[in-house]
């Protein structure tokens, strides 16, 4: 492309070899010139003596000749004095013309030097001008394309910018998708585990239920027939007992004793839990209060067995019985009785009289 800038790049090594010619020629003219006024400088002739003597002989002299003499010798000195002058004056004359003339000449030299200096100087500055402006242009060129390869690496950027911004919004919104199926599959899984799980502790639960209610419909039945023999033992000994007491009412206390002292066994054997420790053969005498009603007020060891567990389970057995409704009907029926052997009362236990 035929451009100014392209015209100005061709055209610059003419224009630096006119200026570069000229330069040569001013400079071999001052030298020519130079030799020129070194030859033909002129000679000076050597000084001669300004005062000039003249000898005359003489033989004889008259005083009036010799007055003549001397005069014609004074004029003689004063006509050479006066020449002698003049070719001085001439003299200095020609050395003032010479040194003026040299003088021009060194003037002209000078005049001749200076002009080419400033006409190389002006040579230069054309050529530093020229070398400005090809470099501005130069520099021109290069910011130019510069800015054009900015320009493109820009406007590349900016598509390779968006290109990576669509395919990280393609990246994310086909993540996204991954991650809401894989969060569907989950919470379905998840959903799914559960009802199966549900379902199975359901069963678990139902079974579980079904057997407790057999077991409890088991158990309400042993303790309904339990409390049944118990209520029916109980009457059968309260009408036992009553009949013993009515036929037997002059007899011994002791026996009636006897009789209250297995019923209170019986209710402590109830409330019993047999220790680890405890083994036939032990035997625990413990002394309880109670009132007419048959409430246990207090239970103490009188006598250990020697095994505090088996002691201990005694003691906490009485206290678990609480009350005994047959007293009430000993201390209605014979208060001095109930007074005299049941107010507090002392009882042996054994693990084998517990057990049952």
């Amino acid at each position: 492309m035929n451009t100014p800038e392209n015209r100005r790049r061709v055209d610059t090594p003419g224009r630096y070899s006119a200026p570069l010619l000229k330069a040569l020629a001013v400079h071999l003219a001052v030298a020519i010139l130079l030799f020129a006024s070194f030859a033909t400088a002129p000679s000076f002739e050597p000084a001669r003596p300004i005062v000039q003597a003249t000898l005359v002989q003489l033989d004889s002299m008259s005083p009036a000749t010799t007055q003549t003499d001397q005069k014609i010798a004074g004029e003689a000195q004063r006509t050479a004095a006066q020449r002698h002058e003049a070719e001085e004056l001439e003299r200095r004359k020609q050395e003032q013309q010479q040194q003026e003339q040299k003088q021009k000449q060194q003037e002209a030299q000078r005049a001749a030097a200076e002009q080419a200096q400033k006409a190389q100087e002006q040579e230069q500055k054309a050529a530093e001008a020229a070398a400005a402006d090809a470099a501005k242009a130069k520099s021109e060129a290069e910011a130019k394309a510069k800015a054009e390869a900015e320009a493109q690496r820009k406007a590349a950027e900016v598509a390779a910018a968006k290109k990576r911004e669509e395919a990280e919004r393609a990246a994310e919104a086909e993540a996204a998708k991954k991650r809401a199926e894989a969060e569907a599959a989950r919470k379905k899984a998840e959903e799914e585990a559960k009802r199966k799980a549900q379902a199975e502790a359901d069963a678990k639960r139902k079974a579980a239920e079904a057997a407790e209610a057999k077991k409890r419909a088991e158990a309400d039945a042993a303790r309904k027939a339990q409390e049944d023999a118990k209520a029916k033992a109980l009457a059968d000994l309260l009408a036992d007992e009553t009949q013993y007491q009515q036929a037997q009412a002059d007899r011994p206390g002791d026996q009636v004793a006897a009789s209250y002292d297995d019923v209170i066994r019986r209710y402590v054997s109830e409330q019993w839990r047999r220790p680890p420790t405890a083994r036939n053969g032990m035997v625990v005498e413990v002394q309880l209060s109670m009132l007419p009603t048959g409430q246990i007020t207090d239970v103490v060891v009188t006598r250990s067995s020697g095994d505090p567990g088996f002691d201990q389970s005694a003691v906490q057995a009485v206290r678990n019985v609480g009350r005994i409704p047959e007293m009430q009907t000993l201390s209605r029926d014979n208060p001095a009785a109930f007074d005299r052997m049941y107010r507090q009362r002392l009882l042996r236990f054994k693990p084998e009289d517990l057990a049952f």
